[in-house]
C-alpha cells in the first residue's frame, strides 16, 4: 500500500476583510474546506463589509518581510497565494522573499490573484504598484488567475468582451510569465454577460475552456479569492492542474449556489465555503 499523500500547508499573503467574505479569513476557510492546512500572512488591513471598503490601513512592509521570514524557518510551505498586496513597498518585499524561500528541491505552486478592486468598486491597489507586480511578482507565479479588468490592468488595455478575445489575453498573459511548462493562467469570464460562464486556462501550449452557469445571487463577495485559495489548496494534491481547476471552480460554483444559507451582511454577501460540512 502507497503512503498518503502528507496534509499540504498553503499560505495565503493577503489583506483582512473583517466580514470574513474575502481576503485572508476567506482564503483560510477555503484551504480548511479542500484539504489543506492554511497558513496567514497580513499583508494589509481593511475596513469594510458586505458594502463596501471605509478605509486601508497599510502593515510596514518590513513586517510583512518579517511574517514570511519567521514563518518559513519552520513551517514547509506547499502552495503561496497572493492576494491583496495594497502598496508598492508590500509588493517588492514579497517578491523579494518568494526568490528566497523557494524551494530548491521541490516544487511549490505560487497562485496569483492579482487584487486590484473590491466588488464595490473600492481601489485595492495603488495604480503605481501596477507595474511592480508585473514585473516583480508575475514572473515568479505558477498560476495567475485575473478577472477580465485585472485581465486589461496588467496589458494595459480595455477589457475584453467576448471568449475570443479572452483567447488573446490568455496567450499574452502567458508570455509575461516564466517560459516553462509548469507556468498556467486562468482567465475569469464572469464579466461577460450571459448565463454561461467561461474560464480559460492556458499553459502556453493547451486552451482549455472550463465552461459554467451564472448563478442569480448578490452574494459574490469574495469569489476571486475563494478560486485562488481553492487552487492553491488543491494543487499539492492533484498532479493534473487542469483537473484541480475544474474542482477549484466546482468548489466555488456549489459556495456561491448555497450562499444564501449564511446571513451574513445584507450587501453582496460571503459565498458559503463549508456548504459540504455545514
Amino acid at each position: 500500500m502507497s503512503n498518503p499523500r502528507p496534509i499540504p500547508n498553503a499560505l495565503t499573503i493577503a489583506g483582512v476583510d473583517p466580514s470574513g467574505g474575502a481576503g485572508v479569513l476567506a482564503d483560510i476557510k477555503a484551504m480548511s474546506a479542500l484539504g489543506a492546512y492554511g497558513c496567514g500572512v497580513i499583508a494589509a488591513l481593511t475596513a469594510q463589509n458586505t458594502h463596501g471598503v471605509t478605509g486601508v490601513s497599510p502593515v510596514p512592509p518590513a513586517f510583512v518581510g518579517q511574517q514570511i521570514d519567521t514563518l518559513m524557518t519552520d513551517v514547509r510551505i506547499d502552495a503561496v497565494k497572493i492576494g491583496m498586496l495594497g502598496q508598492l513597498p508590500v509588493i517588492q518585499v514579497v517578491a523579494e522573499k518568494l526568490a528566497r524561500w523557494r524551494p530548491a528541491d521541490r516544487d511549490w505552486h505560487v497562485v496569483l490573484d492579482p487584487v486590484m478592486v473590491a466588488k464595490s468598486g473600492d481601489l485595492l491597489l495603488e495604480r503605481d504598484a501596477v507595474g511592480a507586480l508585473r514585473e516583480a511578482l508575475l514572473p515568479q507565479a505558477t498560476m495567475l488567475t485575473p478577472n477580465l479588468p485585472e485581465a486589461g490592468v496588467l496589458l494595459e488595455e480595455r477589457p475584453v468582451e467576448s471568449v475570443k478575445e479572452m483567447r488573446r489575453v490568455a496567450e499574452r498573459l502567458r508570455n509575461k510569465m516564466a517560459y516553462d511548462g509548469k507556468r498556467w493562467v486562468l482567465v475569469k469570464g464572469g464579466h461577460l454577460p450571459g448565463n454561461d460562464v467561461i474560464d480559460l486556462l492556458h499553459d502556453g501550449d493547451r486552451m482549455i475552456e472550463l465552461p459554467g452557469h451564472r448563478i442569480d445571487t448578490a452574494n459574490t463577495h469574495g469569489t476571486g479569492c475563494t478560486l485562488s485559495a481553492a487552487l492553491a489548496a488543491l494543487l499539492p494534491q492533484i498532479d493534473d492542474v487542469p483537473e484541480a481547476a475544474r474542482r477549484a471552480k466546482a468548489y466555488l460554483t456549489e459556495a456561491i449556489r448555497h450562499s444564501s444559507r449564511l446571513q451574513a451582511g445584507s450587501g453582496h454577501g460571503a459565498v458559503h465555503h463549508f456548504h459540504a460540512w455545514w
